[in-house]
């Protein structure tokens, strides 16, 4: 990869991150790459403006935090096909993020150069919120891209969390789910606020959405996997008179009310991340972040 700008992205209230950029920025600097720092506290409107005085679009990112850190940065960036890379910096290990180590040995430069990486796709989800009120045209009220999940969760005022959703997959009805909410995620957020509510881990590689529900109040509302060619229609239950709350990636959007409804698809461009031939594998990752034990029969032969 021939790089002449780069954008560096650090996460906002870290000193941590901040003197990691410094350095970042220092490093290319030595071998004349041109680079500019800005923290994650920005909105979209900022980065486009942002972007629009720029002579030309960075080769690259480089995002320095944890994933909150890149989940914002992908989606601030949805709609330019730049490739982000990404370097765990003062937190635990991430699943989206490269080791420090690449950063701070200076090396990330050399394999960029060599090419000695593969450009990783991660598909997004894309989120049209519709209004659809009587003997009126149905029209699109806000639209939205998420890297990990949408889920949907009773309004903060409400005397009770339990709310009922429906939901449609490909134009038929499939259930409705009574309980504390629902997540939909893609395979890469399938380690993310899906797996905390009880759903299957997903390899990213394989193209699927998680349908999960939030403490179901019944047994037979199970995590289900569809693919995400899939169209998912999500609605509140009329009778149940409640709103509910639209987040993604962890991010409050919109309350969708008694009439409105939410179309998930997967119509949006998809993250382009890179990772490191050298880089630890996903389920090395997994066994970090989830504290496995690998082969306990080889642990208790150690210890004979």
């Amino acid at each position: 990869m021939k790089l002449s700008f780069v954008l560096i992205i650090y996460r906002a209230g870290s000193s941590v991150a901040k003197e990691a950029s410094i350095f970042c920025e220092k490093t290319l600097k030595d071998r004349n790459i041109k680079s500019n720092s800005i923290e994650s506290e920005f909105n979209n409107e900022k980065l486009e403006s942002y972007f629009y005085n720029l002579p030309a679009l960075p080769d690259l990112v480089i995002v320095l935090g944890g994933d909150g850190t890149v989940l914002k940065s992908a989606n601030a960036l949805v709609n330019y096909d730049i490739p982000l890379l990404s370097f765990n910096i003062g937190g635990n290990l991430g699943f989206l993020t490269q080791e420090k180590d690449f950063l701070f040995d200076q090396s990330f430069i050399k394999i960029l150069e060599r090419e000695e990486y593969i450009i990783d796709f991660r598909n997004r989800l894309h989120c049209d919120v519709y209004s659809n009120e009587k003997n009126q045209e149905r029209k699109i009220l806000k639209s939205y891209d998420a890297l990990n999940d949408f889920y949907f969760k009773s309004v903060e005022e409400d005397i009770s969390p339990t709310n009922q959703i429906q939901i449609e997959i490909n134009n038929e009805k499939v259930n409705e789910y009574k309980g504390d909410g629902l997540i939909i995620s893609s395979s890469t957020g399938s380690t993310a606020y899906s797996m905390a509510a009880g759903g299957p881990i997903v390899h990213p590689s394989i193209n699927a959405f998680v349908i999960n529900p939030i403490c179901p109040m019944s047994l037979a509302s199970r995590p289900i996997i569809v693919p995400d060619t899939s169209k998912i229609i999500i609605k509140v239950v009329q009778k149940n008179k409640r709103k509910i709350k639209l987040w993604k990636d962890g991010s409050k959007c919109i309350t969708i009310k008694e009439n409105d409804s939410c179309e998930i698809n997967n119509l949006t461009k998809p993250c382009k991340m890179i990772k490191f031939n050298k880089s630890i594998s996903y389920y090395i990752t997994l066994t970090k972040k989830l504290d496995w034990k690998g082969d306990l029969s080889l642990k208790n032969n150690h210890k004979n």
